[in-house]
């Protein structure tokens, strides 16, 4: 095997370890632990992390594993979890092709995103499956307070992903994604530019 495929190896596991640790955590320790009267939610975090460091087709992938694991392990109605994630997976991976977001509050704003898209999308397909489950405005105030908790621990879990997988990201989607935005907003960047070109083509 070549360079490239160890790295695509190497990255699989890493992603693999982090999916497995998160959905442990989440179970094991921070669902036992109450903020404002609501549990964090590591899993979706971890899911957006991956998704806007490694890319759309890895975040989906991952949301997906991680989102099963979740549905199995809680006991919940199999492939909801996994419907959302891969969504929030993907979505977060596409921004990072298309924008490559440089700013640092990224993570967080998409972190908030994330919490507050699964929160309620399981509470719209639950209904639609005709499962009881509360709606109300009860319901409303603990999705709100979780995203408020999630942001809190959104720009750890990022960093803490970022750092494990920091050596074998795939490096060419960053690059294509910057060069597209740069092309993009390259006619507006430099009007100065644009009108000593449109003053050069009059003198022809």
């Amino acid at each position: 095997m070549n360079g490239r495929d160890d790295n695509t190896l190497a990255l699989v596991a890493r992603i693999a370890l982090i999916a497995l640790v998160a959905v442990v955590l989440q179970v094991a320790v921070i669902s036992q632990i109450t903020l404002f009267g609501v549990t964090a939610d590591i899993t979706s975090l971890t899911v957006m992390s991956i998704g806007l460091l490694a890319g759309s087709m890895a975040g989906a992938i991952a949301g997906f594993a991680i989102g099963l694991m979740v549905d199995v392990v809680m006991f919940q109605t199999i492939g909801v979890t996994s419907l959302l994630f891969i969504a929030v997976g993907y979505w977060s991976g596409r921004l990072r092709e298309l924008r490559d977001p440089a700013n640092g509050l990224a993570p967080l704003l998409l972190g908030a995103l994330a919490t507050a898209f699964t929160g309620v999308g399981m509470a719209v397909i639950q209904f639609l499956l005709g499962v009881e489950a509360p709606v109300s405005l009860l319901l409303l105030q603990q999705i709100v307070l979780q995203v408020l908790v999630n942001s809190l621990l959104a720009l750890p879990v990022y960093e803490l992903i970022r750092r494990v997988l920091y050596r074998v990201l795939p490096r060419g989607p960053r690059a294509r994604g910057a060069r597209a935005y740069t092309a993009s907003l390259s006619p507006l960047e430099r009007p100065s530019e644009r009108l000593a070109g449109g003053t050069r083509a009059r003198a022809r």
